[in-house]
């Protein structure tokens, strides 16, 4: 490392965790998705009593569906761009656009609108901006990858345990259709600054003193473009590991404060279940990517499988509240717990040279659980008027899941 290189007015190795600190607040802005079921029924209450129009679970659900599903494509679609435009311009980009589907959710008469200002618009902007600050993290952490992309992430699943409560306030003193206005423009303003430090460390650089692990014979860590990464079955057996895990965590997001009314929790106190579900999804991240550090991807995954298998059949079994809260507790961990197994998994598998691109392809299996998720939800209540029978459902994937990790999460054997 050249003696001048510095971040913040510090040594490099000290000022890069300024920019995790900076990617954790950044996410903290880009992860109010995960507030969405505090949105449901005052939406729900704004187009049938104000609008005069009907609307069904499923509909008032595919917002964050949407949403989640364009967040995940347009972060395939922009990986490569990181590297040519850089990720100070790439974020700042992606704030402009997240702050401006939030402010024209303000305007929507129809679920429609919504659908495209509020799903498509902002969601696209999150896709954009979310690989940065992980992209950041990887490269200038290769001694502390996992912990750091981890922290990093922190801030998008603690995201709800104060944007929950902000929004609910808001609700109900200025309304949802304000709520969605003030959020635009705070999240505009706040992710511009916040992208202004943003930068990848110079070629070759590495910690001082740090000296990459000579890998064991048959584990080495090779370098994968993204036209190889998906030839392999590693691929293949992550994408569907990461699906299973985000489609148990964002179906659980999706419905926290309906199914917490559901058994009987009161309105205000599930509202603030949902930010202390948040605690558990931000500190999934850096817990479990410690753990994928530690005792490797495949372990971790499998851990996170028995977690999510344990929590619905709980739910399934014995509903009451003591379970609920427990149960979603776990499952929004699990969750946030993915968030940093499949990135890291990515890195350590694959490499960091395409790091960009070949995460956004393992980062569609997000974007297919956000739609899967809350959607099969929403068919488990309007089909049987409640939405604990997506549980057993859950179970079994999970089962499924544990499978395809002993069998497939292994580093690949063909070698570039």
């Amino acid at each position: 490392m050249a003696p001048e290189e510095s971040l913040f007015g510090m040594p490099a190795e000290r000022g890069r965790w300024g920019l995790v600190i900076v990617g954790m607040i950044i996410n903290l802005c880009l992860g109010t998705i995960y507030s969405w079921s505090v949105f449901v029924g005052p939406l729900t209450s704004y187009f049938q009593d104000t609008l005069g129009l009907t609307v069904t679970p499923n509909e008032i659900l595919m917002p964050f569906s949407v949403f989640l599903a364009f967040f995940a494509i347009a972060m395939t679609l922009t990986g490569k761009y990181i590297e040519s435009i850089g990720p100070r311009k790439i974020t700042i980009l992606g704030g402009i656009l997240t702050g401006l589907g939030w402010l024209l959710a303000s305007t929507v008469t129809s679920v429609w609108m919504l659908y495209i200002v509020y799903g498509v618009i902002g969601g696209i902007g999150v896709g954009i901006a979310y690989g940065v600050p992980v992209a950041v993290a990887a490269r200038w952490f290769p001694d502390r990858r996992g912990a750091a992309v981890g922290l990093t992430l922190l801030g998008f699943g603690f995201s709800a345990f104060i944007t929950a409560n902000i929004a609910g306030y808001l609700i109900g003193t200025t309304g949802v259709m304000n709520t969605f206005r003030i959020f635009g423009i705070v999240f505009m303003i706040l992710i511009v600054l916040l992208a202004l430090p943003l930068r990848f460390p110079p070629e070759g650089w590495r910690p001082a003193g740090w000296v990459p692990p000579v890998p064991k014979k048959g584990e080495e860590l090779c370098e994968y473009d993204r036209s190889a990464m998906i030839r392999t079955s590693t691929f293949y057996g992550l994408w569907f590991c990461y699906f299973i895990g985000c489609l148990a965590g964002l179906m659980a997001i999706s419905i926290a404060k309906p199914v917490g009314t559901e058994i009987g929790i009161a309105t205000g106190l599930a509202t603030i279940l949902v930010g202390f579900f948040a605690i558990f999804n931000g500190g999934g991240r850096p817990v479990f990517g410690a753990l994928t550090d530690r005792f490797n991807p495949r372990n971790t995954a499998i851990l996170s499988f028995v977690l999510i298998a344990l929590a619905s059949s709980l739910l399934w079994q014995m509903p009451s509240v003591p379970v609920y809260i427990l149960a979603f507790a776990i499952l929004w961990g699990c969750l946030g717990g993915w968030l940093a197994i499949a990135p890291t998994a990515t890195g350590s598998y694959f490499g960091t040279c395409d790091y960009p691109r070949c995460y956004g392809v393992v980062f569609l299996a997000y974007g297919a659980g956000a739609i899967a998720g809350p959607q099969l939800a929403g068919f488990i209540k309007t089909t049987t008027g409640n939405y604990l029978g997506v549980f057993p459902y859950v179970l079994i994937l999970a089962l499924l899941g544990i499978l395809v990790a002993m069998l497939l999460m292994k580093p690949p054997k063909i070698r570039r």
